[in-house]
């Protein structure tokens, strides 16, 4: 059984390291000198997640954390159980045809057989 993760602001808060980095890509000086960019490690399952797209470290933390936690309820969704169900009788039969079709149509590549 796959273990649940708390996803309330205080268990996040607990259970993430926070580091701050210099966003990379465009911008040029106002993205080179300001570390605006942050990185959310959640220690229990071990997910990283990143922004640095937003000018204000604030923001970014702010998307970082909706990340995460978008992240660990889809991690705590409980994956649907498949029924097995049998195959129709026609797609059987379709199924069977094709099979039969392709012997017939590798067949008549074949050479024919010489007689002695």
């Amino acid at each position: 059984m796959k273990k649940k993760f708390a996803t309330d602001r205080r268990s996040l808060e607990r259970d993430t390291d926070i580091e701050f980095l210099r966003g990379s890509g465009p911008g040029g000086q106002r993205r080179n000198r300001r570390e605006t960019g942050v990185r959310l490690t959640h220690k229990p399952s071990s997910i990283v997640v990143v922004a640095d797209n937003l000018a204000s470290q604030a923001r970014n933390r702010e998307v970082a954390v909706r990340r995460l936690r978008d992240r660990l309820y889809r991690l705590n969704k409980p994956k649907k159980v498949r029924i097995l169900t049998k195959p129709p009788v026609g797609a059987e039969e379709q199924r069977i045809r094709g099979k039969h079709w392709k012997a017939r149509k590798k067949e008549m590549r074949r050479k024919p057989l010489t007689e002695l």
